[in-house]
């Protein structure tokens, strides 16, 4: 397996930099960058020009991911992977509305699906999306024993258009899942996030989806706002500091969070970026920069814990939350390190920051869709 990554920054040409990943004819090109970066006209032709055998997948984020320079913002990141034994497969479908996740995850799953498949990279919008729904989907296609990662895409914290990348083309509501086949192929995982719960247990009493209407019988939006204060005003954007975690219906933890995607000031209504439980209970969440950074290590140390012997060289995709680097600030880059510092420097790092992270819970499990995570999934062969 052969990897290699070029950064474009302020106009950078990118002669130079396809001519340089060319060398090791990939199998699979990621592309994840700003907003002006992904969706400028004509990348994906070039890109298609120059790798003609290579399937394209990536995103607009919230910050990108890249190893020996961590955390950069309004940057374009391409990471070429080149597999000596495993084989790549891409399948793209366009999201008609909120309505058409699961479909929409079970269309890409159905072209996917195979006895030889061993994971499965999922790339969505980060708007007008049901993330959980998104990933329930093209798990009911694929089947539940194979890992699914990846996120959804963001705009920078505006949630107004987010764009996804594939062979097909860039569209804001293009959603890309890319299986990885063969015995060869290694895939670990890990997710963590660092948060901690605040205040009273609310009891879900209406919801529809990923649509929260009322929590203790008053308007969802109501109550958030009373807890928020001053940050209320901020909305949606504030909510990223301030995220819910689930609970059953006995108050017990899921260990899922639920971030906040958008408002509906006329229903009083809270937008999350996944599902809830219809008859769980939800508290409001907040965190500390040592916290997250203590989380992201947890989460590269399970990744690594499951890495057979042999497995070299290897790419880690790191998702992580916009949420987290809000609250990091100017300290983002430390969370980044940590993982960088448990995988070791025979591991090139990649991914970005997101509206929602795609991960299974723990090694084995289903996989979920996850906010204000840092997700790690470490790919190589044998």
């Amino acid at each position: 397996m052969d990897i290699r990554q070029w950064v474009f920054q302020d106009g950078d040409s990118l002669d130079a930099g396809l001519a340089a990943l060319q060398a090791i004819q990939p199998d699979l090109v990621l592309a994840f960058g700003a907003p002006g970066f992904i969706a400028q006209p004509g990348l994906r032709d070039r890109l298609a020009q120059a790798f003609p055998k290579a399937s394209l997948a990536g995103c607009s984020t919230a910050g990108e991911i890249v190893g020996d320079r961590l955390v950069v913002e309004n940057s374009g990141v391409l990471t070429a992977l080149h597999f000596g034994k495993g084989r790549v497969r891409q399948s793209a479908t366009h999201l008609a509305d909120m309505a058409d996740s699961f479909a929409a995850g079970q269309r890409v799953g159905q072209s996917l699906a195979d006895p030889e498949l061993r994971g499965v990279l999922l790339f969505g919008p980060g708007v007008a999306v049901n993330g959980s729904s998104l990933v329930a989907g093209l798990a009911s296609a694929v089947g539940d024993q194979v890992p699914i990662s990846g996120g959804l895409a963001g705009d920078g914290g505006a949630f107004r258009q987010t764009w996804v990348l594939s062979s097909a083309g860039c569209d804001s509501s293009g959603v890309v899942a890319i299986g990885l086949y063969g015995e060869a192929v290694r895939l670990c995982h890990g997710s963590a996030g660092g948060w901690e719960s605040f205040g009273p247990a609310r009891r879900v009493t209406r919801c529809e989806g990923n649509i929260l209407y009322e929590l203790d019988g008053e308007p969802a939006l109501a109550i958030y706002k009373r807890y928020l204060g001053e940050y209320a005003r901020d909305l949606p954007a504030s909510g990223l500091l301030f995220p819910f975690s689930m609970a059953r219906n006995d108050q017990t933890d899921l260990g899922l969070i639920r971030t906040i995607l958008g408002v509906d000031e006329a229903a009083g209504s809270l937008i999350l970026a996944g599902e809830i439980d219809s008859q769980g209970y939800l508290k409001l969440m907040h965190a500390k920069t040592d916290a997250l950074v203590d989380g992201a290590e947890q989460a590269a140390g399970q990744a690594r814990e499951q890495l057979p012997d042999g497995t070299a060289p290897r790419f880690a995709l790191l998702v992580s939350c916009v949420g987290r680097k809000l609250v990091m600030g100017g300290r983002v880059d430390e969370e980044v390190e940590a993982v960088a510092d448990v995988l070791g420097p025979g591991t090139v790092l990649g991914g970005f920051y997101s509206y929602g992270e795609i991960s299974p819970s723990e090694p084995g499990g289903c996989c979920q869709l996850h906010n204000q995570t840092m997700t790690v999934t470490l790919i190589g062969e044998a």
